[in-house]
Order: C-alpha cells, then structure tokens, then sequence
C-alpha cells in the first residue's frame, strides 16, 4: 500500500465541487468520496474534523477511511500535530493534506509530506472520473448484431 494520507477535512470540503461546509452532511459526503478514492487507489486515509458533539464517538472506520471527529475545545489541526508526534519517524510515511501553513510547517518538521487541499481534490477528482470513464468504456461490451452474425457465421449455430 502506498503513502496514506491525514486529512484536515473541513479544510479539504470546500476545495471540492458540489460539497460545502454549510451542508448538514458535509463530512459524511466527503467520507463516501474518500472511500471510492482509497479504493480506487489502495491508500489509507485518515481525516480529521472540528467540532464533534460532546457524547458523540469520536474515531470511526468505514473501510480504508477513519475519521476521528476531534471534540470542541481542540482543533483537527492539533490532532493531526498529535498524530505526527505519536508516529515518530514513521511520520515520514504519511502525507498531511492542509492549505493551512502552520499545518504544512508543522507536518514538514515531523518528517511527513505534505500536499494542498487543493491539489488533493484535483487528484481525487481526477482518480474518480478516471474511474467512471472506465466504467463507462467496459459497460458497453455488448456485441452488436452486425458482429452476432459474424461469430455464428463463423462457428455456425448451437444445436440444442
């Protein structure tokens, strides 16, 4: 598996079209997003968000994605410095996904990568539209019947 990703995910929706932080369900959209594209690119991807409700749970896995809902009073941004710290030297096997620069010093200094929100949901986006037109190309395998008649000309017809 490759370089799994750490995410600051209120950081990250509003990069991509059709999601907004405004949306009820904008962390749960982002999440079924986050899972076809750790699918699709057989990455581990752990994204963080503010602002949990209190009594709520705070670390949940569908998949390849765990989300840690990070509770008031702390920042994704901290949780994701925390996570760094605890990794030690194998901080260098993940790549942090923030625009926000203390984030990206921060992550750069505990060894790990570091990438825009931006240039991950162009990634994203492009992985999951690679995905879809090549669904749509394999969807359409069914032979016309100009080439029905060619094969059963060529080996003739079953006999039953």
């Amino acid at each position: 598996m490759l370089m799994p990703y750490l995410i600051d995910g209120h950081n990250l929706v509003p990069k991509i079209p059709g999601l907004s932080l405004k949306d009820v369900d904008d962390e749960i959209q982002l999440i079924e997003l986050l899972q076809e594209f750790c699918r699709l690119s057989r990455k581990r991807v752990e994204v963080y968000f503010d602002n949990a409700p209190p009594g709520s749970v705070q670390v949940r896995r569908y998949g390849l994605v765990t989300t840690h809902f990070v509770r008031q009073g702390r920042t994704a941004d901290d949780a994701i410095r925390v996570r760094l710290s605890d990794a030690g030297k194998k901080a260098r096997n993940w790549t942090v996904v923030s625009s926000d620069t203390a984030v990206q010093s921060a992550s750069r200094y505990a060894g790990a990568q570091t990438t825009t929100a931006e240039d991950f949901a162009d990634l994203l986006l492009q992985t999951l539209q690679q995905s879809s037109q090549d669904e749509e190309s394999s969807e359409d395998n069914t032979p016309s019947p100009e080439e029905i008649s060619y094969w059963l000309d060529l080996f003739g017809t079953i006999d039953e």
